[in-house]
């Protein structure tokens, strides 16, 4: 694992990189507004991912690694992965994804960014109850090969609420941290093991296997 601290138009973010041996692709991982890079599946591709051929990069946003508890706005978050991104020395493919938040500035940002694809972790379709402010024209918008990982009991978007045009993998029983209930139909690790083996699946065949 190296670490890189990166000067974006809002301040300081770092890039942390599990590379992999001899990586066919890379991804580039953005948080959440709630938490930050050490969320559960950030952590899950983090480890796994390298081990089959997958550099996982994620970016910590400036607000976070300034110790701010709010997220600053939507269009600082794209300012700040760009100017990382760019920092990055990439020789594989380019998969620019995130969770939450994450994946809304991966969405707005992977195409100007070179990107080969789009990967969306808990993809907030809209907000809590709050159905008619659909968020989906950016998920439509990116035109890459994009994949969305969804808890199948998401409060920000479930898996039925989103167009059948949409690459989709639910997790079952997941809310929108991925967190499964004690009893649920799988558990916490098996549901790691949903995010890792689906993300890993579409990157060889969707991105690596073009």
């Amino acid at each position: 694992m190296t670490e890189l601290l990166v000067d974006t138009p809002h301040g300081e973010g770092r890039l942390v990189t599990a590379r992999a041996r001899r990586p066919l692709a890379t991804l580039l991982l953005s948080h959440g507004a709630g938490n930050g890079i050490e969320a559960r599946d950030l952590e899950a591709l983090a480890r796994h991912l390298p081990r089959n051929g997958v550099s996982v990069v994620r970016f910590e946003q400036p607000w976070r690694r300034a110790g701010r508890k709010i997220a600053t706005a939507p269009a600082t978050l794209d300012e700040a992965l760009v100017a990382a991104a760019n920092r990055m020395r990439v020789r594989t493919p380019l998969v620019v994804g995130g969770r939450s938040a994450g994946a809304r500035s991966a969405a707005r940002c992977a195409r100007r960014l070179g990107a080969s694809g789009c990967l969306a972790l808990a993809f907030p379709l809209h907000p809590p109850g709050r159905p008619e402010k659909s968020r989906v024209e950016e998920l439509t918008a990116v035109d890459l090969p994009t994949l969305v990982i969804q808890g199948e009991n998401d409060t920000m978007g479930r898996p039925d609420e989103f167009p059948s045009s949409v690459d989709l993998c639910v997790v079952p029983g997941a809310d929108h941290g991925f967190k499964v209930p004690v009893r649920g139909p799988v558990s916490q690790e098996d549901a790691m093991g949903i995010v890792v083996e689906s993300a890993l699946e579409w990157i060889v065949r969707e991105i690596v296997g073009r």
